[in-house]
């Protein structure tokens, strides 16, 4: 008899109720290496502009750190 994805998702969320609070955030969680910023214990800017500034020429965009710009509309 084969399982519908339904009841294997409800299964599967089941199962996972029944771990506990430390095997739940161990597996819950996926490190993912971020260049450049996990490359360093710690950097320190004095002002919001300056590490603005420093995202925008070290950082790859598809990080998210950079500013959003907007876009003109054509009139």
């Amino acid at each position: 008899m084969r399982i519908n994805e339904e009841e294997a998702w409800r299964d599967q969320c089941c199962r996972g109720l029944d771990r506990d609070v430390m095997t739940r955030i161990k597996y819950g969680f996926c490190h993912v290496h971020k260049p450049v910023l996990d490359d360093a214990s710690v950097r320190a800017f004095a002002t919001l502009e300056e590490y603005r500034d420093w995202c925008e020429r070290n950082l790859p965009a598809y990080l998210g750190y950079r500013r959003m710009r907007v876009r003109q509309e054509n009139a």
